[in-house]
């Protein structure tokens, strides 16, 4: 590894701390993870349309982190370099990027009603806790290197 594509990390590594630790601290504080898992595991007595609630939070949750793998591994998998900069002329981005984005809003808009109206957060607090959450699991997922594909 050169001392450049060092550098180049580094330097990726602590712009994503900008979210990772601001994401981090806001969900270590509000413990909004476990307040969610509760209301998920019906432990804080909301009944099925909490539970219906957070299911379809999480389920968009995990739609997104999917797709942004897919997103992620597109050059493995197709064996090209996608163009993300011009991703609406993309046949394969110019789908993805909408859904994925769709359900970012869905997840995070879930998330935040399911921890304002079901957990001791309340509607200000659920904004944060869902916000940093999000921010703690994007800072993680850009962690991730990108894989490259060898142009010939």
């Amino acid at each position: 590894m050169s001392s450049t594509s060092i550098a180049s990390m580094s330097r990726h590594t602590l712009r994503q701390l900008k979210f990772i630790l601001p994401g981090g601290l806001v969900t270590l504080w509000l413990d909004s993870h476990h307040k969610f898992w509760r209301i998920y595991n019906g432990e804080a007595g909301t009944g099925s349309f909490a539970w219906t609630v957070s299911l379809l939070a999480l389920v968009s949750g995990v739609l997104t982190i999917g797709l942004f793998m897919y997103v992620l591994m597109f050059p493995l998998i197709r064996g090209e370099q996608p163009d993300y900069k011009h991703w609406r002329q993309s046949g394969f981005l110019s789908t993805v990027i909408p859904v994925m984005t769709a359900s970012i809003l869905t997840g995070w808009s879930l998330l935040t009603y399911t921890l304002a109206r079901w957990s001791n957060l309340g509607y200000i607090e659920g904004v944060i806790g869902a916000s940093g959450l999000y921010a703690l699991a994007f800072g993680l997922l850009g962690l991730i290197p990108a894989p490259r594909v060898k142009r010939a």
